[in-house]
Protein backbone atom coordinates (compact mmCIF):
# COMPACT_ATOMS: atom_id res chain seq x y z
CA UNK A 1 0.00 0.00 0.00
CA UNK A 2 0.86 3.33 -0.90
CA UNK A 3 1.80 5.23 2.78
CA UNK A 4 1.93 8.82 1.59
CA UNK A 5 -2.52 8.79 0.11
CA UNK A 6 -3.27 8.64 3.57
CA UNK A 7 -0.28 10.48 5.30
CA UNK A 8 0.07 13.88 3.51
CA UNK A 9 -2.92 14.45 2.97
CA UNK A 10 -4.03 13.61 6.75
CA UNK A 11 -0.93 16.21 7.71
CA UNK A 12 -2.33 18.55 5.46
CA UNK A 13 -5.99 17.85 7.21
CA UNK A 14 -4.44 18.29 10.45
CA UNK A 15 -2.63 21.86 9.28
CA UNK A 16 -5.74 23.14 8.19
CA UNK A 17 -8.01 22.44 11.10
CA UNK A 18 -4.67 23.73 13.61
CA UNK A 19 -5.14 26.72 11.64
CA UNK A 20 -8.90 27.09 11.43
CA UNK A 21 -9.48 26.72 15.19
CA UNK A 22 -6.53 28.93 15.68
CA UNK A 23 -8.41 32.04 13.40
CA UNK A 24 -11.33 31.04 14.42
CA UNK A 25 -9.57 31.71 18.48
CA UNK A 26 -8.10 35.36 16.90
CA UNK A 27 -11.54 35.77 15.21
CA UNK A 28 -13.81 35.36 18.58
CA UNK A 29 -9.99 37.34 20.65
CA UNK A 30 -10.72 40.79 19.10
CA UNK A 31 -9.06 40.18 15.59
CA UNK A 32 -12.06 39.85 13.57
CA UNK A 33 -10.03 40.40 10.11
CA UNK A 34 -6.97 38.15 10.45
CA UNK A 35 -8.87 35.30 12.34
CA UNK A 36 -11.61 35.27 9.73
CA UNK A 37 -8.29 35.00 7.04
CA UNK A 38 -6.78 32.16 8.94
CA UNK A 39 -9.60 30.81 9.22
CA UNK A 40 -10.77 30.63 5.94
CA UNK A 41 -7.60 29.42 5.10
CA UNK A 42 -7.32 26.64 7.57
CA UNK A 43 -10.95 25.21 5.98
CA UNK A 44 -9.78 25.68 2.29
CA UNK A 45 -6.79 23.48 3.81
CA UNK A 46 -8.10 20.91 5.37
CA UNK A 47 -11.63 20.61 2.84
CA UNK A 48 -8.61 20.39 0.67
CA UNK A 49 -6.44 17.61 1.80
CA UNK A 50 -9.98 15.80 2.56
CA UNK A 51 -10.93 15.81 -1.41
CA UNK A 52 -7.33 14.32 -2.26
CA UNK A 53 -7.36 11.93 0.69
CA UNK A 54 -10.72 10.50 -1.57
CA UNK A 55 -9.14 10.99 -4.63
CA UNK A 56 -6.11 8.71 -3.14
CA UNK A 57 -8.36 6.30 -1.49
CA UNK A 58 -10.35 5.84 -4.82
CA UNK A 59 -7.02 5.43 -7.00
CA UNK A 60 -5.54 3.34 -4.94
CA UNK A 61 -8.58 1.15 -4.46
CA UNK A 62 -9.08 0.80 -8.46
CA UNK A 63 -5.51 -0.26 -8.28
CA UNK A 64 -5.31 -2.60 -5.39
CA UNK A 65 -8.35 -4.45 -6.56
CA UNK A 66 -6.95 -4.76 -10.37
CA UNK A 67 -3.74 -5.72 -9.34
CA UNK A 68 -2.34 -8.13 -11.04
CA UNK A 69 1.50 -10.01 -11.42
CA UNK A 70 3.18 -12.54 -14.00
CA UNK A 71 3.07 -15.85 -13.54
CA UNK A 72 4.30 -17.80 -16.56
CA UNK A 73 5.24 -17.00 -20.56
CA UNK A 74 4.36 -20.33 -22.30
CA UNK A 75 5.92 -20.57 -26.47
CA UNK A 76 4.33 -23.06 -28.64
CA UNK A 77 5.76 -24.94 -31.29
CA UNK A 78 3.87 -27.22 -33.87
CA UNK A 79 5.47 -30.91 -34.41
CA UNK A 80 2.54 -32.81 -36.11
CA UNK A 81 -1.23 -32.32 -36.39
CA UNK A 82 -2.52 -31.47 -33.25
CA UNK A 83 0.69 -31.78 -31.57
CA UNK A 84 3.26 -29.47 -29.93
CA UNK A 85 5.40 -28.53 -27.62
CA UNK A 86 5.47 -26.02 -25.32
CA UNK A 87 8.04 -24.36 -23.18
CA UNK A 88 6.74 -22.89 -20.47
CA UNK A 89 8.67 -20.19 -18.11
CA UNK A 90 8.50 -19.34 -14.89
CA UNK A 91 9.79 -16.00 -13.18
CA UNK A 92 12.12 -15.71 -10.37
CA UNK A 93 10.15 -16.75 -6.86
CA UNK A 94 10.99 -18.01 -3.17
CA UNK A 95 10.26 -21.47 -4.86
CA UNK A 96 12.60 -20.90 -8.01
CA UNK A 97 15.24 -17.53 -7.02
CA UNK A 98 16.36 -18.04 -10.86
CA UNK A 99 12.74 -18.99 -12.08
CA UNK A 100 12.23 -21.85 -14.42
CA UNK A 101 12.29 -23.11 -17.87
CA UNK A 102 10.25 -26.39 -18.88
CA UNK A 103 9.78 -27.48 -22.32
CA UNK A 104 6.27 -29.99 -22.18
CA UNK A 105 4.66 -32.07 -25.03
CA UNK A 106 1.09 -31.48 -25.65
CA UNK A 107 -1.81 -32.99 -27.77
CA UNK A 108 -4.49 -30.83 -28.86
CA UNK A 109 -5.89 -27.51 -29.80
CA UNK A 110 -5.31 -25.65 -27.13
CA UNK A 111 -3.29 -25.24 -23.60
CA UNK A 112 -4.48 -25.02 -20.39
CA UNK A 113 -2.86 -24.12 -17.40
CA UNK A 114 -3.88 -24.62 -13.58
CA UNK A 115 -3.29 -23.42 -10.47
CA UNK A 116 -4.38 -23.39 -7.13
CA UNK A 117 -5.01 -19.96 -5.97
CA UNK A 118 -6.09 -18.59 -1.97
CA UNK A 119 -8.12 -15.18 -3.22
CA UNK A 120 -8.86 -12.80 -0.14
CA UNK A 121 -11.83 -10.46 0.09
CA UNK A 122 -11.65 -7.22 -1.75
CA UNK A 123 -11.01 -5.21 1.53
CA UNK A 124 -7.70 -7.35 2.63
CA UNK A 125 -6.61 -6.65 -1.04
CA UNK A 126 -7.38 -2.78 -0.53
CA UNK A 127 -5.11 -3.14 2.65
CA UNK A 128 -2.10 -5.00 0.58
CA UNK A 129 -3.10 -8.67 0.62
CA UNK A 130 -2.64 -9.79 -3.03
CA UNK A 131 -3.81 -13.00 -4.24
CA UNK A 132 -1.67 -16.34 -3.38
CA UNK A 133 -1.14 -18.94 -6.73
CA UNK A 134 0.58 -22.49 -6.45
CA UNK A 135 0.97 -23.65 -10.40
CA UNK A 136 -0.44 -27.57 -10.63
CA UNK A 137 -0.52 -28.27 -14.38
CA UNK A 138 -0.64 -27.82 -17.79
CA UNK A 139 -2.64 -30.04 -19.99
CA UNK A 140 -3.61 -29.68 -23.67
CA UNK A 141 -7.40 -29.58 -24.72
CA UNK A 142 -8.84 -30.47 -27.62
CA UNK A 143 -11.90 -28.19 -29.05
CA UNK A 144 -14.24 -31.20 -30.14
CA UNK A 145 -15.88 -33.38 -27.37
CA UNK A 146 -15.21 -36.12 -29.70
CA UNK A 147 -11.54 -35.74 -30.16
CA UNK A 148 -11.19 -34.86 -25.75
CA UNK A 149 -13.00 -38.52 -25.44
CA UNK A 150 -11.03 -40.67 -28.02
CA UNK A 151 -7.48 -38.83 -28.66
CA UNK A 152 -4.10 -38.82 -26.95
CA UNK A 153 -4.48 -36.93 -23.98
CA UNK A 154 -1.34 -34.87 -22.29
CA UNK A 155 -1.21 -33.91 -18.71
CA UNK A 156 1.70 -32.99 -16.97
CA UNK A 157 2.61 -31.45 -13.53
CA UNK A 158 3.79 -27.97 -12.96
CA UNK A 159 3.92 -28.34 -8.74
CA UNK A 160 7.35 -27.39 -7.36
CA UNK A 161 9.54 -29.84 -5.15
CA UNK A 162 7.93 -30.37 -1.45
CA UNK A 163 8.96 -27.31 0.33
CA UNK A 164 8.31 -27.04 4.03
CA UNK A 165 7.71 -23.56 3.62
CA UNK A 166 5.25 -23.60 0.66
CA UNK A 167 3.52 -26.04 2.56
CA UNK A 168 2.93 -24.19 5.76
CA UNK A 169 1.89 -21.22 4.24
CA UNK A 170 -1.43 -22.74 2.11
CA UNK A 171 -1.77 -25.36 4.96
CA UNK A 172 -1.95 -22.79 7.67
CA UNK A 173 -3.60 -19.69 5.65
CA UNK A 174 -6.45 -21.71 5.24
CA UNK A 175 -6.44 -23.43 8.73
CA UNK A 176 -6.05 -20.05 10.16
CA UNK A 177 -8.91 -18.73 7.88
CA UNK A 178 -11.06 -21.31 9.35
CA UNK A 179 -9.55 -21.13 12.65
CA UNK A 180 -10.03 -17.15 13.76
CA UNK A 181 -12.44 -14.78 12.75
CA UNK A 182 -9.94 -12.12 11.04
CA UNK A 183 -8.46 -14.46 8.95
CA UNK A 184 -11.82 -15.94 8.18
CA UNK A 185 -13.57 -12.92 7.29
CA UNK A 186 -9.88 -12.19 5.11
CA UNK A 187 -9.70 -15.27 3.19
CA UNK A 188 -12.70 -15.39 0.62
CA UNK A 189 -11.86 -18.42 -0.47
CA UNK A 190 -9.22 -21.50 -1.56
CA UNK A 191 -10.03 -22.86 -5.55
CA UNK A 192 -8.69 -23.98 -8.60
CA UNK A 193 -8.10 -21.78 -11.23
CA UNK A 194 -7.19 -22.26 -15.26
CA UNK A 195 -6.60 -20.33 -18.11
CA UNK A 196 -6.62 -21.74 -21.72
CA UNK A 197 -6.01 -20.44 -25.18
CA UNK A 198 -5.46 -21.92 -28.71
CA UNK A 199 -2.07 -23.45 -29.77
CA UNK A 200 -0.43 -22.23 -32.45
CA UNK A 201 3.03 -22.61 -34.11
CA UNK A 202 5.38 -19.87 -33.15
CA UNK A 203 2.25 -18.60 -30.34
CA UNK A 204 3.54 -16.63 -27.44
CA UNK A 205 1.33 -16.64 -24.38
CA UNK A 206 1.59 -14.85 -21.11
CA UNK A 207 -0.06 -16.21 -17.82
CA UNK A 208 -1.22 -13.50 -14.88
CA UNK A 209 -2.49 -14.18 -11.57
CA UNK A 210 -5.34 -11.54 -10.78
CA UNK A 211 -7.14 -10.84 -7.59
CA UNK A 212 -9.21 -12.91 -8.60
CA UNK A 213 -7.55 -15.82 -10.72
CA UNK A 214 -5.44 -16.61 -13.69
CA UNK A 215 -5.92 -14.92 -17.01
CA UNK A 216 -4.04 -15.25 -19.86
CA UNK A 217 -2.85 -13.23 -23.31
CA UNK A 218 -1.55 -13.45 -26.29
CA UNK A 219 1.96 -11.93 -26.51
CA UNK A 220 2.61 -12.30 -30.10
CA UNK A 221 1.11 -11.63 -33.67
CA UNK A 222 0.36 -15.50 -34.03
CA UNK A 223 -1.26 -15.86 -30.87
CA UNK A 224 -3.26 -12.74 -31.55
CA UNK A 225 -4.44 -14.24 -34.50
CA UNK A 226 -4.79 -17.59 -33.30
CA UNK A 227 -7.36 -16.20 -30.65
CA UNK A 228 -9.10 -13.80 -32.69
CA UNK A 229 -9.92 -16.49 -35.35
CA UNK A 230 -13.21 -18.46 -34.92
CA UNK A 231 -13.44 -21.64 -33.08
CA UNK A 232 -9.69 -20.88 -31.52
CA UNK A 233 -8.45 -22.90 -35.04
Amino acid sequence: MVWWWWLIPGFLALVGVITLLAGLGAFFGGRPISGLLRALGGGAVAAGAVIAGLIGMDVQTYQRLTFERPVATLRTVQVGPQHFTAELTEPPSDVYPDGRTETYDLHGDEWRVEARVLKWEPWANVLGLDSQYQLDRLSGRYIETEDELNAERSVHNLRPPRDPRLERWWVDAWRMGRRFPFMGRAVDTLYGSGAAMPMVDGGEYEVWITQSGLIARPANAAAEEASMSGGWR
